[in-house]
């Protein structure tokens, strides 16, 4: 019988409450996102890739992303790198930031990451990626997965062969984005090679790729025995597309819905990544919040414009009244900031020293 999208299931030793995995996305997977994303059903949330090389330079920006709070777990903070060690130290400390798992990206397309041999070019060093995932499934205690594509090139089966090999180098689970570096968006992800991969392996597997319904999100699980699928862009200024991936009800938001998440998410990225970089930061999700026609789009253009954010959520609760009392729900039911990790607050020795 297959399992609901409801359903918990169990990573390593981690469960999982429900089978739609909120995927890392750069530029967009921060806290505030996250947050959301458990909120509207996402049983395991992902930080977006954090640079091993900046972990270990202790750069300032790069362990700013190293923030968990309490409503996150179970939380996936993923790294990337091409240096076991460098991986391995990397892989320590955001354990001891608080990660619930200790994702690899064995799969980002983009050119400045794979010119560093990282990303999806270790699909094509299949023996340095097992390296990796080795010295890093013995230097912590979380389970290891590892999230992939098919290959560099189309048509790449280079997934099916890396994979048994990965597990037995110690990843807990793989996550399959079935097309190509070279595919980049474009085109239609092959779950095919899911299903295929399914069978070569006996860890989870999470199905990533064109999941954007809860039936088409059924079909996948049906077609492919994966544990579990991973939902990304269409999460984008729409967490409500990740309830109805859960539990099959696409009723539409309120207008004074909308207002109300997108003027949370507003206060908690600027709390975040402070004003100056927030402001810039959260052009693109007005358009992804108020599109939709949800909001006229000389509005959405209107708040585009804008510079401060005091000023987009002053339009905000201007085009929504309603929203007021949304917002003193939802931030009532916010954590404490002062229970929360930050990585660049901790002790010396966590750092192994220096």
């Amino acid at each position: 019988m297959q399992p609901s999208l409801r359903d918990s299931w169990w990573l390593g030793g981690v469960e999982i409450p429900t089978r739609v995995v909120l995927a890392p996305m750069a530029g967009v997977s921060v806290q505030a996102f996250r947050r959301q994303g458990r909120r509207y059903g996402a049983g395991l949330v992902c930080s977006e890739m954090v640079s091993c090389a900046g972990i270990e330079h202790r750069n300032e920006r790069t362990l700013g992303y190293l923030r968990v709070g309490a409503d996150e777990h179970p939380l996936a903070i993923q790294i990337f790198g091409s240096e076991p060690g460098t991986m391995a130290e990397a892989a320590r400390m955001v354990e001891a930031a608080g990660a619930d798992i200790v994702d690899m990206n064995f799969g980002c397309p983009v050119r400045k990451v794979t010119k560093t041999g990282a990303g999806a070019h270790l699909l094509e060093e299949p023996e340095l990626a097992c390296r990796i995932t080795e010295a890093v499934a013995s230097a912590v205690a979380v389970p290891v997965t590892v999230k992939m594509r098919r290959g560099v090139v189309d048509g790449s089966r280079a997934c099916l062969a890396i994979g048994p090999r990965l597990v037995e180098a110690g990843a807990a689970a793989l996550t399959l984005h079935p097309r190509s570096a070279t595919q980049m968006y474009t085109g239609f992800a092959d779950h095919s090679l899911t299903a295929e991969l399914v069978e070569l392996v006996d860890v989870p597997v999470i199905a990533s790729g064109d999941v954007t319904s809860h039936a088409k999100a059924e079909t996948v699980l049906a077609a492919t025995g994966a544990a579990a699928v991973m939902v990304g862009r269409g999460a984008q200024g729409n967490p409500w597309a990740i309830r109805d991936i859960v539990l099959g009800e696409g009723a539409a938001p309120s207008r004074e819905e909308v207002a109300a998440e997108l003027i949370v998410f507003i206060r908690e990225t600027v709390r975040e990544l402070g004003e100056r970089r927030a402001s810039g930061f959260l052009k693109k999700f007005y358009g992804w919040y108020l599109g939709h026609g949800r909001f006229p789009k000389p509005f959405k253009n209107e708040i585009v414009q804008l510079h401060a954010t005091e000023e987009v959520i002053e339009r905000l609760f201007a085009a929504a009244p309603g929203a007021a009392a949304i917002v003193e729900r939802l931030e009532a039911e916010l954590p404490d900031p002062e229970d929360e990790i930050l990585l660049d607050r901790m002790p010396i020795s966590i750092y192994g020293g220096g």
